[in-house]
């Protein structure tokens, strides 16, 4: 599978950057009866890992969050755009990666200690398609489904 296909023009469901087309940041941001985020929070989770990790791939010896909750920045609805553009431009530069090499320093969490960058690159590609998932489902419940220029109909 190439790389473009994981992270930005998937086959198997619609590219990120379609999937978040004609939401305006009060639509984003705003909160659903039962679930615990918002699509801009969602959104702004997605950005703090990819960036997290694209920093890994890039030699940056940037920590592992302790918790699970400093993964989840807060969001709100004038965060909406910055984020979509963080988001998109982080699949760029993900796409831009060399494809051999080991994420240098190791990961200190030893379940990814021995990543590869391509390894970091399918966890991103996975994590992501896990919350867009999440952000179809919450703009079918907001009837904010499908985005501008259509959804897939097989």
């Amino acid at each position: 599978m190439h790389r473009d296909e994981l992270l930005a023009s998937p086959l198997a469901f619609m590219p990120p950057a379609r999937l978040l087309d004609g939401l305006t940041p009060e639509e984003a941001a705003r909160p659903i009866t039962g679930v615990k985020h918002s699509i801009v929070e969602i959104l702004a989770h997605m950005v703090y890992w990819q960036a997290w990790f694209l920093s890994r791939c890039t030699g940056v010896a940037a920590p592992m969050a302790e918790h699970a909750a400093e993964g989840w920045p807060a969001a709100a609805a004038g965060d909406w755009a910055p984020l979509r553009e963080q988001l998109l431009e982080g699949l760029q530069r993900a796409l831009e990666l060399p494809e051999n090499g080991r994420v240098d320093p190791p990961i200190e969490f030893p379940p990814l200690a021995e990543y590869t960058i391509g390894d970091a690159i399918t966890h991103i590609a996975q994590h992501n398609a896990h919350h867009l998932g999440q952000i179809v489902i919450l703009r079918q419940m907001l009837n904010l489904w499908p985005p501008p220029d259509g959804s897939y109909t097989w």
